[in-house]
């Protein structure tokens, strides 16, 4: 908005000389900085009372789990407010309708996609955690296949437009494949590229957030987990984004050119502002869980960003970890059928395993975040080698 409002009014400010006061909205790297600032701040702001309203609707996680050996744990964490992806959510929409270039396709494409997902898993909280207000035998939540349904809605709808938006430019159509070189020479196209036609890139997209909006959900299970590697994560995006967006840079690290795409880091940025003070009030002991509401969009994001500037590889490496849980709980289901009832782990997904082991929570969180970055550092590293 205030971009968008600088552009209007640029030849005034230039002809009064005022535009050299205002000239920083003009670079992308400082609207996404001021994005990341804004979320944090507006987090940090609002969190008491948005906690308060939570536990005054009498929105608290009642602490249950069908895993015997973790009632103790889930236990402790009875009636901790959730739904606190309200906070991460509404601190974004604002960062990014205020700092971001709000004409750009891509820009509202992508609230459409953190607007989807949490209209989604705000429903889904609101019934399972206002379930004891409304009486015995209410209704614990959306269905998991009706959940799956709308998930996979969206990353159509995405696939679909992404691809029509690109017209007849290819390149933003491209697999990019682990290591391979996007430009074999400065303007001159790897003739070896494999490029995706509307179904398959439609494909591509529904998995990658589908898959994603479900790894975080899953990774949310201990204070400050899911919100610190989403954050983590995100940095990384913001690095990417303006890269895919400068013609230059992409050209120098051998990587697809997305016109537009430098605009997402506004909302990569803002993504990881909010996640970061969100860990203010959820880092261990927490005083308000996301819920489906944040891990939803958390997700949906990642993967959103991960198909615009054609990197689903990289991002995968770089959420290493939700791509751990989720196969960690894929594993141990499939295990579990196919033996019989025995085990793979001793709970599912992966982290509660390692608490079963023995491994204080604490520890768990603030190692599987070391391990984010060194994934995250790693990723942005194969940016070059190839």
């Amino acid at each position: 908005m205030l971009y968008a409002l600088l552009d209007i009014l640029k030849d005034w400010l230039n002809e009064h000389d005022l535009y050299r006061f205002v000239s920083v909205l003009d670079q992308i790297q400082f609207r996404a900085l001021a994005a990341a600032f804004c979320s944090f701040a507006l987090v940090m702001g609002f969190g008491k009372a948005t906690i308060r309203w939570l536990l005054r609707q009498k929105i608290g996680d009642s602490g249950a789990t069908d895993a015997e050996a973790l009632r103790a744990h889930a236990g402790a964490k009875a009636n901790v407010p959730t739904m606190g992806g309200v906070l991460i959510v509404g601190a974004i929409l604002v960062s990014v309708l205020l700092l971001a270039d709000i004409r750009q396709f891509y820009v509202y494409l992508g609230l459409v996609v953190v607007l989807w997902h949490a209209v989604l898993g705000g429903f889904d909280d609101w019934l399972k955690l206002t379930a004891q207000r409304r009486g015995t035998g209410s209704r614990q939540g959306l269905y998991a296949w009706e959940k799956f349904i709308f998930q996979i809605g969206i990353g159509l709808i995405v696939g679909y437009f992404a691809f029509k938006h690109s017209g007849e430019s290819q390149l933003q159509h491209v697999l990019n494949l682990p290591f391979q070189k996007t430009w074999s020479a400065p303007g001159q196209l790897n003739p070896a590229l494999v490029y995706l036609n509307l179904p398959m890139f439609m494909v591509f997209a529904t998995l990658m957030i589908c898959g994603m909006s479900n790894a975080v959900n899953i990774t949310d299970g201990m204070d400050g987990l899911a919100g610190g590697i989403s954050g983590i994560v995100c940095v990384g995006l913001f690095v990417m984004c303006l890269v895919a967006g400068d013609q230059g840079f992409a050209q120098y690290l051998l990587v697809p050119h997305i016109p537009g795409a430098g605009e997402l880091a506004v909302l990569a940025g803002a993504t990881a502002g909010a996640c970061l003070g969100f860990l203010w009030w959820n880092a261990s002991p927490a005083r308000v869980f996301m819920g489906d509401t944040g891990a939803l969009s958390l997700g949906g994001i990642i993967g959103y960003l991960a198909i615009i500037v054609r990197q689903e590889f990289v991002v995968l490496l770089m959420g290493g970890v939700f791509a751990l849980e989720i196969a960690s709980v894929i594993a141990q289901v499939g295990f579990f059928k196919a033996t019989g009832g025995k085990r793979l782990l001793r709970c599912a997904p992966f982290h509660h395993h390692l608490h079963l082991g023995g491994w204080p929570e604490q520890q768990i969180v603030a190692r599987l975040w070391i391990i984010s970055v060194i994934l995250v550092v790693i990723g942005l590293a194969s940016l070059k080698i190839r």
